[in-house]
């Protein structure tokens, strides 16, 4: 069991590239620690310094006790598992199990129990004597995951593992992968830029942004309760829908929200629990509802200070769900636009010019140029500060 900490880590490339900016973070004995970003945003390049395979510029990483800055990958006992798989094509599965140990001076019958263990483990048993040629692609990766566990290292370095395998396959790996962390209580560091798989898996997850860590806190935390504007914009897909608002308050002293010529009353639990809200009464803000929470409100008993009216754009079914866009007249003026970094092929709606919102109605199918009432929820609400991105009474 290790812990894997890492004190002001900092990688700058020849180029004066920044990569990791200054990093601090601990992972726990038998922690399943994921670190999501887009591509660019430093997750390999910290990985790999874990590892040992590129330098710090500054700062310490320690395993345990053990400051293993400077020493070799090999050094570290600590197993990566690559995106490539990268399997000896000349060799079995068996000898590709049992490559890795054959330098620890085991004894031959230790070799053969681990091989024949981890194989069990992955349902590997009846290909031991095939080529990596004539497997298919997910049991490639579990030879590759094999092959990483046969060592019983002190902690699995993951890079994208499942990344080029079709839908079914990588939901049913990443269950193995969590059943396997499970059973072995080993420590776990996972690299992806999936955020589906990353929510599922991680006992914690950090998200990271142009070398930073941005928030690092449970899955559900991070969903429910983002730091800032960019996990906000980042986390979720459909995305958060976002715009700018006024916070003001009526003769009646509610708080309310005008937006595009909406307005939405806070309700008075809201304000008990975001007390901070009194601040920013006459300000901007910027609000954030996910599309779950703005759902179809015919036939539901909401109040008319919940309900917004929405022209439907357009409409997208997905499985028993139905989908409506609609454009929200109310634009997201930031010095930084959350969605500059996320790519829509990462399974997330991408940004418009437009400010267009997203509500997930469930089962009704309104048409286009529709006019549709929709509950908003304010106990669902997100504000932040649009000076400094940070969310209010996070």
């Amino acid at each position: 069991m290790t812990t894997v900490t890492l004190d002001g880590v900092t990688k700058v490339f020849r180029d004066g590239t920044v990569a990791v900016d200054a990093v601090d973070l601990r992972i726990d004995d038998g922690e399943l620690f994921v670190l999501l970003g887009a591509s660019g945003s430093g997750k390999t390049t910290l990985l790999r310094l874990v590892a040992g395979l590129e330098r710090v510029t500054e700062g310490r990483i320690f395993l345990d006790d053990e400051d293993v800055t400077d020493r070799a990958p090999a050094e570290r006992d600590v197993a990566m598992v690559f995106q490539h798989l990268a399997l000896y094509p000349h060799m079995t599965v068996y000898d590709n199990l049992a490559f890795g140990l054959g330098s620890r001076k085991l004894k031959k019958s230790e070799i053969d129990a681990r091989v024949r263990r981890t194989a069990a483990s992955l349902g590997l048993g009846s290909l031991l004597k095939k080529a990596p040629r004539s497997l298919s692609g997910g049991q490639s990766q579990r030879v590759a995951l094999g092959r990483a566990i046969v060592r019983e290292p002190r902690a699995f370095l993951m890079d994208e593992p499942l990344s080029s395998l079709d839908d079914r396959l990588r939901i049913e790996l990443r269950n193995e992968v969590a059943r396997i962390q499970r059973e072995l209580g080993t420590t776990m560091l996972y690299v992806t830029h999936d955020q589906s798989e990353a929510l599922a898996l991680g006992h914690r997850v950090g998200v990271m942004r142009e070398g930073a860590l941005e928030q690092v806190h449970t899955p559900t935390r991070i969903y429910d309760r983002p730091d800032n504007l960019f996990v906000a914009g980042f986390v979720g897909s459909p995305p958060m829908n976002l715009a700018e608002a006024t916070l003001d308050r009526g003769e009646d002293g509610r708080l309310a929200l005008i937006f595009g010529g909406h307005r939405i009353v806070v309700d008075d639990e809201t304000v008990r629990q975001r007390p901070r809200l009194a601040e920013y009464v006459r300000r901007q803000v910027v609000i954030g509802i996910r599309p779950e929470h703005l759902r179809d409100a015919s036939g539901r008993d909401v109040p008319p200070e919940a309900r917004l009216a929405a022209v439907v754009a357009e409409r997208e079914t997905v499985g028993a769900d139905t989908y409506v866009r609609f454009v929200v007249d109310a634009p997201l003026l930031l010095e930084e636009d959350p969605w500059d970094e996320v790519d829509p092929s990462d399974g997330a709606w991408p940004a418009e010019r437009e400010n267009v919102w997203v509500a997930r109605v469930g089962s009704s199918d309104p048409g286009a140029r529709e006019v549709v009432e929709l509950a908003f929820d304010p106990g669902k609400l997100h504000v932040f500060d649009p000076r400094t991105g940070d969310a209010v009474d996070r």
